[in-house]
């Protein structure tokens, strides 16, 4: 389990080389940062196949830090956290290969995408709230420069956007967080971050209900929570390949992640008090994300919405607060890490660094089912996952979710299901428009795209690697499930509602 911690090492480690590297080796930048990102993912899953803590915690190294303040460099890993590391190993490999063709400033853009995933890789292990809350402010920094320079579409616009609302929903969580080391210190007679610990506390019930809403909501921002989701979208199609999935693909879970971690297993009462208004957001997110993405004509902002709507799916699963819910909102956090990500790597890499655009009326009639044979392949994949069929990793998350949803509130089940058909129906708009359409000017648009240049190889083992993985989630379910139930219900124990 050690090994985990190195994830967090290897990647700064890696930033700093990066940057260090010579200027003249113009592709060593990018055989470094794979290198790096296929290094953390060996050891994301050396560190998950090792894992044996019946579901509890098992510490990794826990060092004093701010001993006046309890504070404590604790690294640690649960079946929860292990799964999210080995989502950043997947992504972070990912999303190098479709960044092969940067090279406008390659050091600089690879050490701030390595510094990133270091933030990232340090939020899920760290069992010390302070130190969790560190890690999460140092996952946003380098994400605003990866848009700001390497961006498109109002990028500095979408890339403040993306700070200033993270900033906000971050403020919300400090205050919360102070608020707990307050209590915790009067409730135990001495300071503490613990995280293991604080989740042992019985905290007043009139505390749990105003302090859960701020940690909820709070990170919940960087989740997509609606109506405070707008970042999302913006971000999306302002950033760069890479940038978009790993924002898609973990950085949006960070926000999951500390919505369960810090505000749904400290303050259990307090989400049973607020449970239906979660529930809500959860189903408003869903059913709005998808209605917008069915209006869309941006191609790469039917994704940016498309993703919004399946991250309410994580956030009525945490609502849930049971077994099979809490399972399904871990597990689609890791399905929807590698199919938004597949999904953004054909709009923004295969698709619109070729045409050089994103609108479908004008995609319509390239006939790019012919130019790109592969990236229409690929992205039917990704569809067919993303809407949740079988055999994919969609479709076991979305049903546990909605199989938890049915026993905690019906309505929100049904609200689900119907976001899910209108999920069906907004992919088969863009398939048809983007790769299959017979309309429009046919000779024209198949002259255009008769000189696109073809997949690169790069491309294809990344989509290969994503798609894998959604894959063989699907298939064989216990794969995840056995890692995650486990501590679900010790989650769930500590807050007294298996």
């Amino acid at each position: 389990m050690s090994i985990l911690a190195w994830t967090i090492y290897v990647s700064f480690l890696g930033a700093l080389t990066v940057l260090l590297l010579p200027a003249r080796g113009a592709r060593a930048p990018h055989w470094a940062a794979l290198g790096t990102t296929l290094l953390s993912l060996g050891m994301a899953l050396a560190g998950a196949a090792a894992y044996s803590g019946g579901g509890h915690p098992t510490t990794i190294v826990r060092l004093d830090w701010i001993k006046p303040l309890g504070v404590q460099y604790h690294l640690a890993a649960d079946g929860v956290s292990a799964l999210l590391v080995v989502l950043t190993g997947i992504a972070s490999v990912a999303g190098v290969l479709f960044s092969w063709n940067v090279e406008m400033r390659a050091r600089e853009y690879f050490a701030f995408y390595l510094a990133l995933l270091g933030g990232v890789y340090g939020v899920f292990l760290s069992f010390d709230l302070f130190l969790l809350f560190v890690f999460y402010e140092m996952a946003i920094v380098p994400k605003y420069f990866l848009i700001a320079i390497w961006g498109s579409t109002r990028r500095e616009y979408a890339a403040m956007k993306l700070v200033l609302y993270s900033f906000v929903g971050s403020a919300a969580a400090l205050v919360g967080l102070v608020a707990v080391h307050v209590q915790a210190a009067a409730l135990l007679g001495r300071p503490t971050m613990d995280l293991e610990l604080l989740s042992r506390l019985d905290f007043p019930v009139g505390f749990q209900v105003w302090a859960f809403p701020l940690m909820f909501v709070g990170f919940g921002v960087l989740a997509g929570l609606w109506p405070l989701h707008s970042w999302a979208p913006t971000g999306h199609v302002a950033a760069p390949t890479a940038a978009s999935m790993l924002l898609a693909g973990v950085v949006m879970k960070l926000g999951a992640y500390g919505a369960l971690r810090a505000g749904a297993a400290l303050f259990p009462e307090g989400l049973q008090a607020w449970a239906s208004w979660a529930a809500a957001l959860g189903v408003i997110g869903i059913l709005y994300g998808a209605l917008v993405a069915l209006a869309q004509r941006d191609f790469k902002f039917v994704i940016g919405f498309s993703s919004v709507s399946h991250m309410g799916f994580v956030i009525l699963g945490l609502a849930t607060w049971n077994v099979i819910g809490l399972s399904g909102a871990v597990v689609q956090m890791f399905s929807h890490g590698v199919l938004a990500g597949l999904l953004f790597a054909v709009v923004g890499r295969m698709v619109y660094d070729r045409t050089h655009t994103r609108d479908l009326d004008e995609l319509e009639p390239m006939r790019l089912r012919k130019a790109l044979p592969f990236a229409a392949g690929t992205f039917v994949v990704a569809g067919m996952a993303s809407m949740g069929l079988p055999g994919f990793s969609g479709f076991v998350a979305e049903l546990s979710i909605l199989r938890g949803a049915w026993r905690a509130a019906p309505w929100a089940a049904v609200g689900a299901g119907i976001g899910i058909v209108l999920g069906a129906a907004y992919l088969l708009r863009v398939w048809h428009k983007a790769f299959y359409s017979d309309g429009g000017d046919a000779e024209g648009g198949l002259d255009a795209a008769s000189a696109l240049p073809p997949i690169t190889w790069p491309e294809k083992a990344g989509a290969a690697l994503l798609a894998a993985a959604s894959l063989a989630v699907g298939l064989y379910p216990r794969i995840v499930f056995d890692l995650v139930t486990p501590s679900v219900k010790v989650i769930l124990g500590q807050g007294g509602a298996l």
